[in-house]
């Protein structure tokens, strides 16, 4: 799954952090050379474009109530619901459980 670079979004998100931070990032790892770095920005902006598509599904999914939620819930708590959800998702996958 590293390679084919699926999750490289979090590496954004990691960068982003450190950025904020005021940190540098350090790694035991060599510098990439410009061919790596190449495939690695390649890689996050797949990554991203990814994500965006799964983001674009789930709330046209939600927002026109094709979901196998109860029927009467609006929208709008099923988004509610639905952040909320993967907020407790998050956690235990950074608790590692």
């Amino acid at each position: 799954i590293e390679f084919s670079g699926l999750l490289h979004a979090s590496y954004l998100v990691q960068y982003a952090v450190a950025a904020m931070a005021g940190k540098p990032i350090e790694s035991n790892e060599e510098a990439r050379g410009f061919g790596a770095n190449v495939f690695f920005w390649g890689r996050c902006l797949v990554s991203l474009a990814i994500l965006g598509f799964c983001f674009a599904v789930t709330f046209e999914a939600l927002f026109s109530e094709q979901t196998t939620l109860w029927s009467g819930v609006p929208p709008s708590a099923a988004i509610v619901v639905w952040v909320a959800l993967m907020c407790v998702v998050g956690m235990l996958e950074g608790m590692q459980i």
